[in-house]
């Protein structure tokens, strides 16, 4: 009679987990009344808190990229005009010398004609008015030639702080930028140094854009529809860990890929559901149990909408079902560095 008794209690545990309406997807409309289980309620209220901390850092990080973009092409532009400016000095430098020339020469021409018509007023009385009036021609041009002398000078000077400054932006741009990629390099180089004792099909390691792209095959991490982390992949997650809280200037997104085979179950409707739960699983190791900050981390479920190569063959499938981890420098940390 017991036995009995707990067959019937067990079929209708299951029987409530079947009925249970599937959890709904990041972007979704929230269905205005929501019946399941605790469990699965407790499920939801996370995944609605985690879809707004995804879409937060989603926006903060394409505004991240494009400020890195802002910042090269601003790189190239200044480097444009500071080529422009300097040959402007160089002209200005030339005009500048030319002028003193003429300056020295008319200077001494006056020199001369004072002296000439010193004479003839003095020794002959003839022609005064006549040298006098050469005289004051020659003042007025040599005045004429000091003003110019001192607005091109004033000019020279004006353009030769607009390079310095052009120059001292550059390499202020150019040090931001050294910084981001010697970051990024120094994560590329410390995860392939501490994941060496890991096969090619298991672990991929890749810099492009400027991040860091940690490819973790599902043969690692996990068993078919599970969530739960094998036990060399546990490894892996560890040795992640350690090296993000060696290194702090560094945000993480965790992204759940899968391949197009459809799954359904009672607590996944479809690859989106448990790629999502996979990517949520990693994030709270890392955080739980190797003490990366939350902030830093973001949860992402691709499904199977961003694969790597054809769904048409198993081998095609297999790279598709991973997680891809994308290590990206924070650029505000990296700005407040260099601005202290």
């Amino acid at each position: 009679m017991q036995r009995i008794w707990l067959l019937t209690l067990i079929l209708s545990a299951s029987l409530a987990v079947v009925s249970c309406k599937p959890v709904y997807k990041c972007g979704d409309p929230k269905p205005e009344r929501f019946s399941a289980g605790n469990r699965l309620n407790d499920v939801v209220k996370e995944r609605d808190v985690l879809c707004d901390q995804l879409r937060t850092q989603e926006s903060e990080n394409i505004r991240l990229t494009q400020r890195v973009e802002d910042l090269s092409r601003e790189l190239t532009v200044l480097r444009g005009t500071n080529s422009i400016l300097e040959n402007e000095v160089a002209s200005l430098q030339r005009e500048n010398q030319r002028l003193k020339e003429e300056y020295d020469l008319m200077k001494k021409e006056m020199v001369d004609l004072q002296s000439k018509f010193s004479r003839l007023y003095t020794d002959k009385g003839l022609d005064a008015q006549m040298y006098n009036e050469r005289l004051r021609e020659k003042e007025a041009a040599l005045e004429a030639k000091e003003q110019q002398l001192a607005k091109n000078e004033a000019l020279l000077r004006q353009r030769e702080k607009e390079l310095q400054e052009r120059e001292l932006a550059i390499i202020d741009l150019q040090r931001r930028l050294d910084r981001q990629d010697s970051i990024t390099r120094s994560i590329n180089d410390a995860l392939r140094n501490a994941l060496v004792g890991f096969q090619s099909d298991e672990i991929s390691i890749e810099m492009r854009d400027g991040k860091v792209y940690l490819s973790l095959s599902n043969k690692l991490l996990f068993k078919s529809g599970s969530v739960d982390i094998e036990a060399k992949g546990r490894d892996a997650i560890r040795i992640l860990g350690e090296v993000l809280m060696k290194n702090p200037d560094i945000d993480v997104m965790v992204e759940g890929h899968t391949d197009n085979v459809p799954i359904k179950t009672a607590l996944y409707k479809d690859n989106w559901d448990l790629s999502a739960a996979r990517a949520i699983t990693i994030v709270r190791m890392l955080t739980s149990n190797y003490g990366v900050n939350p902030t830093r981390l973001t949860a992402a479920g691709r499904g199977e909408f961003m694969p790597r190569a054809s769904n048409n063959t198993p081998e095609g499938r297999a790279l598709n079902r991973r997680t891809e981890i994308i290590l990206t420098p924070n650029l505000e940390k990296i700005m407040k560095i260099i601005g202290e």
